[in-house]
């Protein structure tokens, strides 16, 4: 492993500090990004995502709303502005590599809560260690942790390391409070599923090729999923399918356990050029959200829009 210097500064401030050499098995990767801020001055938050594992020893008992004190050992944070209000999530464990005492919300409400979360990010003092990275092959998925925070003033917070906590349990048990307490306010009205009537799935690719599928929800609690799709070459095949009323529930589970209703308005990642995917949701009255793909949300939940186009369109 070879270790750099400021000599090795590149001309947007990014400072390498240690980097594996090729075909190195295992190593580290790191960095220090010499421009990013380390006193942020905007109130006006635009995006909110902290992540990370506390270890057994660094845990501390925190009160979660009046019941048993539990240990905070690992958390996941996320909140974004969306097209009516503020889409937030909370994931806490008692184990930072472990299912056990898993806790997962979300919530969709209409305060502004980015003032306070910005001044809250200011008194835990997550600024300290802006614009460092460091990664190391090989470790356990969230043994480690990342921070990513953004301002409307274009001001940053941005730092991870996969090896080891990156926030302390005070400053984590601080964001699990502001969060339990914000998702209890007034909640954006979204339809309610019992009342979807369907769910359609479009997807537009570079080639010309598309795939369209819409699933059909009946009285009786089945539906049927019609699906049209052509690939490079001239033909398009059509089919028609009944499906059960477990794969439907199964549907409706998704789209409300990842709180997909919610999507629309929510930041998205890089734009992927050769494919455009989106899943429309209609309800009885009239009422209708469209949801694009890659909408940045956490780990924990993005998987809603894939598996809700896996029920619909791969399987059927």
């Amino acid at each position: 492993m070879r270790l750099f210097g400021k000599k090795d500064k590149t001309d947007n401030g990014i400072v390498i500090l240690k980097q594996t050499r090729p075909n190195e098995c295992g190593g580290t990767d790191a960095y220090r990004d010499t421009n990013a801020p380390k006193e942020i001055v905007s109130r006006e938050m635009t995006f909110f995502s902290a992540r990370s594992a506390l270890g057994r020893g660094a845990s501390v008992p925190y009160d979660n709303g009046g019941k048993t004190p539990e240990r905070l050992e690992y958390i996941s944070a996320y909140a974004a502005p969306g097209s009516e209000g503020a889409f937030m999530f909370l994931e806490t464990k008692d184990s930072p590599w472990e299912d056990e005492g898993i806790s997962i919300s979300w919530a969709y409400v209409k305060e502004d809560i980015f003032p306070a979360l910005a001044d809250l990010v200011r008194e835990c003092g997550l600024a300290k260690d802006n614009g460092y990275h460091s990664a190391t092959h090989g470790l356990p998925e969230d043994f480690g942790g990342a921070v990513d925070i953004k301002y409307g003033s274009g001001e940053y917070i941005s730092f991870s390391d996969n090896q080891c906590p990156i926030i302390s349990s005070d400053a984590a048990r601080k964001i699990a409070g502001f969060f339990r307490t914000a998702m209890k306010g007034e909640a954006v009205k979204l339809p309610d599923i019992s009342t979807l009537l369907s769910v359609r799935f479009d997807e537009k690719r570079k080639d010309g090729g598309f795939t369209k599928a819409e699933l059909t929800l009946g009285a009786d609690g089945a539906g049927t999923v019609r699906k049209s799709c052509r690939y490079s070459g001239p033909d398009t095949y059509e089919t028609v399918k009944e499906v059960g009323a477990e794969t439907v529930s199964a549907v409706k589970d998704i789209i409300s356990s990842s709180g997909l209703l919610a999507w629309a308005g929510l930041p998205g990642t890089d734009p992927v050029t050769d494919t455009e995917r989106s899943l429309t949701f209609s309800f009885r009255g009239g009422s209708e959200i469209t949801v694009p793909d890659g909408r940045r949300v956490p780990d924990r939940i993005r998987r809603g829009f894939f598996d809700t186009e896996l029920e619909i369109s791969v399987k059927n």
